[in-house]
């Protein structure tokens, strides 16, 4: 057998009875860390051959083991595995496994190694490849701090209890290909320094990767999570595609070093605080992922909707920030910058307002439909007083939606706030030459300003109130014709009423006398028009009003002879009538420009 590798050297003793074995009371005081074998005084590295054979000997499957700190190569591990082997299977089979801080020179193969119990290799080392492809976990496996040096291959293996790999650093490749993880897969502060691959991985529970480092992955998934991913703090230093199916995905603070794509199914994505030095794509993946060969990856346990819905983009610089396919209903754009350079590609949801007449006091209202920002619905149920929705509740659609930390008012953002998210993301839809996408975010800007208090001026505020009741910012068309069709009908009646004579005014005759031939010049006055009180609304003055009514929207010269009462409400629908209608064809325009 070949010699053990020399004992990690340190100065303080480990908490269980170790060997000593080559220690040195100036170069290594404490010497070989690996605990007694149970009868003797050294460890399973440093017994006697016979010792050894015996104690190997006496090992069943399903053996509880203890050989922390102890150092392993490969023929004493290969050792180790037959005795423990069970020759039904054949694999190695493991009851509780102790190898904290075991080290393990050349290749470690736990290939298809069954642990019945926890198996616990904190701090281990391992400076070959590290094999656990198929193995099978039934309770907790622990590598927190472990060192792989070498490749570490979890390839298919299961792990039914949970999977703890906190603070462990992997400086060969990483490969968790078609893993199954039944229970919390904790890789938090985790070290990837080369390729990692998740491939088909399938997690029942979190799959929490808080502050791992992938420093040169560029794949990343597929997996499959019924739970939680939480990238939370990771960082990604190369360009990088993440594929991620889950019913939740958090990168809050999440760092890319470099230009990555994340495609995603199903998830409710949290980008909130997340930093990027480099373009980054956020899809909503439309079919099911495929593995290297093409066949699609199993989502079965996943049950949500097939959407990809975005909760937050606080705090973050959108300029490099790409949306695609995206949920953004209950998005919170508030504190996030450069929102104008954010890109909205395909098909972009946001919530509408709520449906149906409402009351406001006694007076019944109808919320003209529209998209909104989640902070407006936020604002609107605060100022409404509406009860907090219960946790995880489908949105009402009749009703506001209230944000996470209604009713108080000084944590939802006001009208002054929303309004400018409005007015950034409204220039990021026409910088894309999106103006019908951009119409809604302008009604949403004016809407805020109408009710901003602080930042807008009370003759604003009115002027806008005029604005929106004429024609809906200049965004309604039906609220501008309607208006359009109420003026030019009492245009007509008032003409009716007060603006048409009675009858044509006489003309002037100029003629000579037969008999005495002198010339007569007749000269008839032309006296005010007078509107009778009786018969005023009958079929040829209704005729006569709607000619005036009409040349004075459109054509600006009627020809009839009005009262002077008439004069003056011409006057007036030729002021206000063309202006209504340039609202409703700006409102038309406004829909259909491209």
């Amino acid at each position: 057998m070949s010699t053990p590798p020399p004992p990690t050297p340190s100065t303080e003793a480990p908490s269980w009875p170790h060997c000593a074995h080559g220690a040195d009371p100036v170069t290594n005081p404490v010497g070989c860390r690996g605990i007694h074998v149970p009868g003797h005084t050294a460890c399973l590295a440093h017994l006697n051959d016979t010792d050894r054979t015996a104690y190997l000997t006496g090992l069943a499957p399903g053996a509880d083991i203890d050989h922390r700190g102890t150092p392993f190569t490969e023929t004493l591990l290969d050792q180790l595995l037959i005795a423990l082997t069970d020759l039904t299977t054949p694999h190695p089979h493991f009851g509780t496994a102790e190898f904290r801080e075991a080290q393990f020179s050349g290749d470690a193969r736990f290939d298809w190694a069954r642990f019945s119990r926890d198996a616990r290799f904190q701090k281990a080392q391992f400076s070959g490849i590290a094999g656990f492809d198929s193995a099978r976990f039934s309770r907790d496996a622990r590598f927190q701090k472990a060192q792989f040096s070498g490749v570490a291959r979890f390839g298919g293996a299961r792990f039914f209890g949970v999977a703890w790999f906190g603070k462990a650093q992997f400086s060969g490749d990483a490969r968790f290909d078609e893993a199954q993880f039944s229970s919390i897969a904790w890789f938090r502060r985790t070290q990837f320094s080369r390729v990692t691959r998740f491939e088909e991985a399938q997690f029942s529970g979190n799959a929490e990767f808080r502050e791992a480092q992938f420093l040169t992955s560029d794949r990343w998934g597929p997996l499959v999570c019924k739970e939680r991913v939480d990238l939370s703090g990771a960082v990604f230093g190369a360009p990088v595609t993440l594929e991620i199916a889950a019913d939740r995905v958090s990168c809050v603070r999440t760092r890319w070093e470099s230009t990555a794509t994340v495609r995603v199914r199903r998830a409710e994505v949290d980008l909130g605080y997340a930093v990027w030095t480099a373009p980054v794509a956020l899809t909503a993946h439309p079919v099911p992922f495929t593995d290297r060969g093409g066949v699609p990856v199993d989502e079965s346990l996943l049950t949500g909707p097939d959407r990809v819905r975005v909760t937050s983009v606080q705090g973050v610089d959108a300029a490099h920030l790409v949306l695609t396919d995206t949920d953004l209903s209950d998005c919170l754009f508030s504190g996030a910058f450069h929102l104008d350079q954010l890109r909205l590609e395909g098909r972009t949801t946001l919530a509408p307002t709520p449906t149906g007449f409402h009351r406001r006091g006694i007076a019944p209202i109808h919320w003209t439909r529209r998209r909104t920002l989640a902070e407006e619905h936020h604002w609107r149920a605060q100022r409404a007083g509406q009860p907090p929705a219960p946790a995880g509740a489908v949105p009402e659609p009749r009703r506001w939606r209230t944000g996470p930390h209604h009713p108080d008012p000084a944590r939802t953002p006001d009208p002054d706030d929303v309004a400018a998210l409005y007015r950034q993301l409204r220039k990021a839809f026409e910088d894309g030459k999106n103006e019908p996408g951009a119409a809604d975010f302008y009604y949403g800007e004016c809407e805020m300003r109408r009710h901003d208090r602080t930042g807008t001026p009370k003759t604003e505020r009115r002027l806008l109130w005029a604005y929106w009741l004429l024609s809906g910012y200049g965004l309604r068309a039906s609220r501008a014709l309607g208006w359009l069709a109420a003026a030019m009908l009492t245009t007509i009646l008032l003409l009716m009423a007060f603006g048409l004579p009675a009858s044509s005014p006489k003309q002037e005759a100029t003629g000579t006398v037969p008999a005495g031939g002198g010339k007569v010049t007749f000269v008839i006055d032309k006296q005010d028009p007078k509107n009778p009180v009786k018969e005023r609304f009958t079929t040829k003055r209704f005729d006569k009003a709607l000619s005036v009514t009409l040349n004075s929207v459109v054509f600006r010269s009627s020809g009839q002879d009005l009262t002077t009462a008439g004069t003056y409400i011409e006057m007036t629908s030729r002021i206000l009538e063309p202006a209504l209608l340039a609202l409703a064809v700006l409102a038309i325009r406004g829909r259909i420009k491209r």
